[in-house]
């Protein structure tokens, strides 16, 4: 159906729903890059794309040939460099609601252990790191600790981050009612904001929950301070008499 038409030039409504999802996929990538090194980045590219119109322009031939070449592997610079961001925009998209019809997400019942192991850490003041996996798999971090398959527990999960114990550096990774491993390495969050204010382990919790749906519980060891993560956002210093209700809340969340 055309909606109006200037001179030769007209105006359809199937061009205006294209224009509407252009512009809704543009901005879904600027907000999910806000914050982050990706923004640095395409604030690069914008400079460059500017040298390469005005090397075209002014029939810069050296620069003109430099960019002609360059285009042809750009495609493939652009997926290497921004490779994290990418694969947090492919795990978002599977976790809309419109797959979310198709895939059965399983009733969380590792509220109570989890909540007992994490108010046990936090009164003892041991540093703690739980990942609870939900609907994005987790096997590649998995790979990188000690596979336990192990029964879940708030004895175990205290036990698992009891200082100088083999398996108490990394985090523990929850897969339904499973702790299916422990001494898990998880990517740094690269985030500008939370570059200088927090430790390794907080870093590592709001990174995983970058790159996938998963909450991350972390008690810091230095304050005994309960944190919980997801999607790159990091809740601080939970009352631990509220604790249990506010991870059932974040176990609900789509």
């Amino acid at each position: 159906m055309q909606l109006f038409q200037i001179e030769f030039l007209s105006f359809r409504l199937i061009d205006l729903i294209d224009i509407i999802i252009v512009a809704l996929i543009i901005y879904q990538l600027l907000a999910l890059m806000k914050g982050t090194r990706a923004a640095q980045m395409v604030t690069g590219l914008v400079l460059i794309f500017i040298v390469a119109f005005i090397a075209f322009w002014f029939q810069l031939e050296g620069l003109s040939w430099l960019f002609s070449n360059l285009a042809t592997v750009g495609f493939i610079v652009l997926v290497i460099v921004f490779q994290p961001e990418l694969r947090a925009v492919l795990a978002r998209m599977g976790h809309t609601r419109i797959f979310q019809y198709f895939i059965k997400v399983e009733e969380r019942k590792s509220v109570e252990e989890i909540s007992r192991a994490t108010i046990r850490l936090s009164e003892l003041r041991y540093g703690g790191l739980i990942i609870i996996e939900r609907t994005v798999g987790l096997k590649n971090y998995i790979e990188t600790g000690k596979k336990l398959n192990a029964q879940l527990s708030s004895e175990i999960i205290t036990t698992l981050f009891t200082p100088y114990t083999p398996l108490h550096d990394g985090a523990i990774i929850v897969s339904g009612e499973i702790i299916a491993a422990a001494a898990c390495t998880l990517p740094l969050t690269q985030n500008p904001r939370y570059r200088k204010l927090y430790g390794m382990r907080h870093k590592a919790a709001i990174g995983v929950t970058e790159v996938s749906d998963a909450i991350a519980v972390v008690v810091s060891e230095e304050t005994g301070g309960i944190s919980i993560c997801y999607k790159g956002y990091m809740e601080k210093n939970i009352d631990r008499a509220e604790f249990k209700q506010r991870l059932a809340e974040y176990l609900t969340k789509q």
